[in-house]
């Protein structure tokens, strides 16, 4: 681990993740104060939930041109949010944050000091750099900040509603299990009363046995559409051990995370006329959770064809009941047979 810490004109931290061994020295020159402003949790009594409700988010930049963009390395002209001349990878608070003030905590890391490419670009030695940031920095807000759960994730794409274009992610510490992740830990502790099985082990089986849906795999992890996938396109990647967070895994499994996941997002950079908007992160177990619970990443993407997108409407939106318009099958087939060539990999550090 190459890592620099320090601290941003508004007192927010920043972490520096380098590829290889880095003497950094960190100042932020600019005359800011810390925009977060706060953020209240209220809870809905009738789908017992969290909401957050963060105004201060309606400020935060919108769009901004390729010469304004504030997850760019600084410059002596124009400073930025990453004082440095040339990062790796870059963790750092997030100046508007949906939680904050002891409700949580919000990153943003940046994959890489370059603002026209992307994490599918990334060489495998940078993206094994971002796994050990995020696996860096969920050991660090789990158990502070009063954070209960931690999910890295990446945004990709306007169609998506991302709003800055440079290649980034972001890492929430939720102050509470989210409604998603408590629906898995219930689900996974009924099948283990009813058959003394784990849930995640005998998914990964089938899906294995299968073989149907199952878009890559290697000797540590494999990627699978699952059989009730929600969005046209949808893809898991499941370790093959048993582990909770991402702090657990082996320097063996990081490197082949790292590979794996690059084909996956080459593949699915190549289904349509135009680069895969979606949505990807990680399932970690929360702080408190006992029981079965498998580390695993799930990725989808509103797209199903080069000129339509997946809306939610009435069945999604208003009652949570999802309908696919693509089999699974079809798509694990499609993602499958892709070819991926050398013009695809590794065109960016």
């Amino acid at each position: 681990m190459n890592k620099t810490t320090a601290n941003l004109a508004d007192g927010r931290e920043i972490f520096f993740y380098d590829d290889e061994p880095r003497q950094r020295t960190v100042v932020d020159p600019r005359d800011i104060e810390y925009a977060g402003g706060g953020s209240e949790l209220r809870w809905d009594p009738f789908l017992a939930e969290y909401v957050a409700v963060a105004a201060a988010r309606q400020n935060r930049t919108h769009k901004p041109a390729a010469d304004s963009c504030p997850l760019c390395p600084s410059t002596e002209d124009r400073p930025t949010e990453v004082p440095q001349a040339s990062y790796d990878v870059v963790v750092f608070e997030n100046r508007f944050p949906s939680f904050s003030g002891g409700h949580g905590r919000c990153e943003v890391v940046c994959f890489t000091p370059e603002h026209t490419t992307s994490l599918a670009q990334l060489n495998t030695r940078r993206l094994r750099t971002v796994v050990d940031a995020w696996a860096d920095r969920t050991e660090a807000l789990l158990g502070n900040y009063g954070v209960e759960q931690v999910y890295c994730f990446e945004n990709r794409g306007e169609e998506i509603g991302v709003t800055l274009h440079h290649p980034h992610g972001q890492i929430y510490g939720y102050p509470f299990i989210t409604p998603r992740t408590e629906k898995i830990l219930a689900s996974a502790a009924a099948h283990r009363e009813a058959t003394g099985e784990d849930l995640f082990a005998t998914t990964l089986a089938a899906e294995q046995a299968a073989g149907e849906r199952i878009v890559a795999s290697n000797e540590h992890w494999t990627a699978f559409v699952p059989s009730w996938a929600r969005w046209p396109v949808e893809i898991h990647i499941y370790p093959h051990r048993d582990v909770r967070t991402l702090p657990e895994l082996t320097e063996a499994e990081r490197d082949a995370f790292a590979t794996l996941y690059l084909d996956v997002l080459r593949r699915g950079d190549k289904l349509f006329a135009t680069p895969l908007p979606y949505i990807s992160g990680w399932q970690q177990a929360p702080a408190s959770a006992t029981g079965d619970f498998r580390l695993h990443l799930q990725l989808f993407s509103i797209r199903r064809a080069d000129n339509k997108l997946k809306y939610l409407a009435g069945s999604e939106s208003g009652m949570g009941v999802f309908i696919n318009d693509i089999p699974p099958e079809h798509m694990a087939a499609r993602l499958r047979q892709t070819t991926i060539t050398a013009d695809d990999a590794e065109v960016s550090a």
